[in-house]
């Protein structure tokens, strides 16, 4: 499985903190989000989903991250999936006033909105839990729901159950507002013809190295040109093609 550019950089960036924690403990506390003391320490609305407290709490995170998030920033694009991401732990955070001198910390809640995400656009995609039993994405997030209410309400022990609350409540709003976006009908400009060595570049994009999403779309953009000519495509495709081209 091959990942993508920002779901590549947020697990760089995870464990690049989980290892100045271990340089550096007292780090921990200083990047963690206590609700009380949000409005004197409001970076830690950020540095929280960077914090984890020990390796099985990061593994498991980042593991999530891992198999989820590729298919996810594929088919919304960087920008939209790493806005996803960050809302996703700030309504985290902002649920968890509810425990307002609780000591915050880990991806969880931006993780669980890319599941959310996921379990959305794909909701009957089979997810293999410990690689045996094959479980529909979308009962997972139902059953791991269920089982962040009852946590919440006093039937889990040192877990930020309303942080994985309000991830899931971020990403299925944040997701909502993309689909919304993108059914909004825009005046396309017309696509300028490519020169030359912009359609060698095209023709040059290495299929084998993209994700398996890409690889389709890309495919399905190059059949098109060649049908229809490059006045065929959108300014949407055109970008694709100049994303991937420059690599």
């Amino acid at each position: 499985m091959m990942t993508t550019p920002w779901v590549t950089r947020l697990m760089i960036a995870n464990a690049a903190v989980f290892i100045l924690q271990m340089l550096r403990p007292a780090l921990t506390d200083a990047l963690a989000f206590i609700p009380a003391l949000a409005l004197v320490r409001p970076w830690t609305l950020f540095t929280y989903m960077f914090v984890h407290g020990d390796v099985g709490h990061i593994f498991f995170n980042m593991l999530a991250l891992f198999f989820f998030g590729p298919r996810l920033e594929a088919e919304m694009g960087g920008r939209d999936f790493v806005l996803l991401y960050f809302f996703s732990g700030l309504m985290g955070a902002a649920l968890s006033t509810i425990t307002p001198l609780s000591a915050i910390i880990g991806a969880s809640g931006a993780v669980y909105g890319v599941m959310m995400g996921f379990a959305y656009l794909w909701p009957r995609e089979p997810i293999y839990i410990w690689g045996l039993l094959p479980v529909q994405a979308r009962t997972m997030v139902i059953v791991m729901t269920a089982l962040s209410v009852y946590g919440g309400l006093g039937g889990g022990g040192n877990i930020a159950h309303f942080a994985h609350l309000g991830g899931y409540l971020g990403g299925f709003l944040y997701l909502r507002w993309w689909l919304r976006k993108r059914q909004i009908p825009v005046m396309a400009a017309p696509v300028p013809r490519p020169s030359s060595t912009q359609l060698r570049r095209w023709q040059a994009i290495p299929r084998e190295r993209l994700h398996e999403v890409n690889r389709a779309e890309l495919d399905r953009i190059m059949q098109k040109m060649a049908v229809g000519g490059v006045e065929s495509l959108t300014p949407g495709e055109v970008q694709f093609l100049e994303r991937f081209s420059q690599d």
